[in-house]
């Protein structure tokens, strides 16, 4: 189907007006396109996980606001009102830094929307083994290196982000063959199924969305890691007893890469979870949670082996004592 896209342009102050304009002429739903400061800064600040965003594409220089509608004749009303709703939101503005509020109109289809962001997903070679590639790109991976092949779909974890490679070094360095593995909050299932490829018997994923069972049962299957080898529970392994019932069991390996209080809420119920000397491996740390983090994960029975860090994350290796 073929739509129209209205971009109308200003600044990030100018948002909510323009926002407020189109919504007033019935266009509610629309997409934002902040600066490249202010999203970075955000992301920087408040984000829990943002593997799909290259920073080099974070934001635009001038940020707009999109609306879409169908492309069909009964359309071009909808678009003059949005145009009038811009022209009045200029004559209201006064002083007010609203910027151009250039509105342009394009046509799109609906395989642009659905394939847009893949051009910023490239194969990366993560530590002495790893070859983590989109599935769409056919490329054969360097000599002597495992490919893990991904389609993240709508659930994060493609192993560009800091939090997520560090998580892949580590596990690279602690499973060994006939290992059972479980991801906490596993996402794309991007770590449990790099622990299969590895060697890991088995992978025991959990995650709290609904949309990561989908997404990580179909990349374990494109990797040939079967349902024999391959669970994925959906659930709040925090308060919710039967999931919890159904994980509880000592593995060789556990990975949680999820943000930094997730980590130390989840840091006694994971010690229940590990063999005596087994490796835990968490990620998703900013730094200047590092020492409430380690604090916690002691507390709770685990001895910190390892640290990482890059670009502002900190991950670690932890061992059950």
């Amino acid at each position: 189907m073929k739509w129209l896209e209205i971009s109308v342009y200003t600044t990030d102050n100018g948002l909510d007006g323009v926002c407020a304009a189109l919504s007033g002429v019935g266009l509610d739903q629309v997409s934002i396109e902040e600066s490249h400061e202010r999203a970075m800064a955000f992301l920087n600040e408040r984000a829990v996980y943002w593997d799909f965003a290259d920073p080099k594409t974070v934001g635009v220089d001038e940020p707009c606001v999109k609306a879409y509608v169908a492309d069909v004749p009964e359309s071009e009303a909808v678009v003059a009102d949005a145009k009038r709703a811009v022209e009045r939101l200029r004559s209201l503005s006064g002083d007010a830094d609203m910027g151009s509020l250039a509105v342009v109109v394009t046509r799109v289809d609906d395989e642009d929307w659905k394939n847009n962001w893949k051009q910023y997903y490239r194969p990366l070679s993560i530590g002495k083994r790893l070859y983590v590639s989109p599935c769409w790109i056919e490329d054969p991976a360097p000599e002597e290196r495992v490919t893990l092949r991904l389609d993240p779909g709508v659930a994060f974890g493609t192993g560009s982000h800091h939090t997520t490679r560090m998580c892949l070094e580590l596990l690279e360095q602690c499973v060994t063959p006939g290992d059972e593995m479980l991801d906490l909050g596993c996402g794309s299932g991007i770590l449990s199924v790099a622990s299969v490829l590895l060697g890991a018997k088995s992978a025991v994923a959990v995650d709290i969305d609904p949309v990561a069972e989908h997404v990580a049962l179909e990349n374990a299957a494109m990797n040939g890691v079967d349902g024999a080898r391959y669970r994925v529970l959906i659930g709040d392994v925090l308060t919710d007893e039967t999931l919890k019932k159904n994980i509880l069991r000592q593995y060789d390996v556990v990975a949680a890469n999820i943000v930094a209080g997730v980590i130390i809420a989840l840091a006694p119920f994971a010690r229940t979870c590990c063999k005596p000397g087994a490796p835990f491996i968490v990620s998703g740390i900013i730094d200047e949670r590092e020492e409430e983090v380690k604090q916690a994960v002691q507390n709770a029975g685990f001895a910190v082996t390892q640290v990482l860090r890059s670009g502002g994350w900190v991950a670690m290796r932890l061992t059950a004592r």
